[in-house]
């Protein structure tokens, strides 16, 4: 946050083989914050196995791109819920894709 908070949102997650993609709408509190501070932090959990099966990620996000963005979404909700378009599509709103640099992975 501005104050230098940490501010935490759950998001689906993807990858291109070498950063790590978030997609999100325009507008929102954690596009603000990664605009002005890009250093992010993920954690992924194994649902069966919570405490042994995590990695967590700590990287930068060194491009936002509404390019190819709504496809995004709708690839997430298929690989997430099984359901394609995204259900929840605002077509007032631009999406856009993160692209996180890992700088550690543990």
């Amino acid at each position: 946050m501005e104050d230098g908070s940490p501010q935490i949102s759950p998001v689906w997650v993807d990858t291109d083989g070498e950063h790590v993609l978030i997609n999100t709408e325009e507008g929102r509190v954690k596009t603000n914050n990664i605009r002005r501070d890009p250093r992010v932090a993920i954690g992924i959990y194994d649902a069966a196995n919570p405490y042994t099966r995590v990695l967590n990620v700590r990287g930068t996000v060194v491009d936002i791109t509404s390019e190819n963005a709504r496809d995004h979404i709708d690839a997430l909700s298929e690989k997430y819920n099984g359901v394609r378009p995204y259900a929840r599509h605002n077509a007032d709103r631009n999406r856009l894709i993160m692209k996180i640099r890992p700088d550690r992975i543990y």
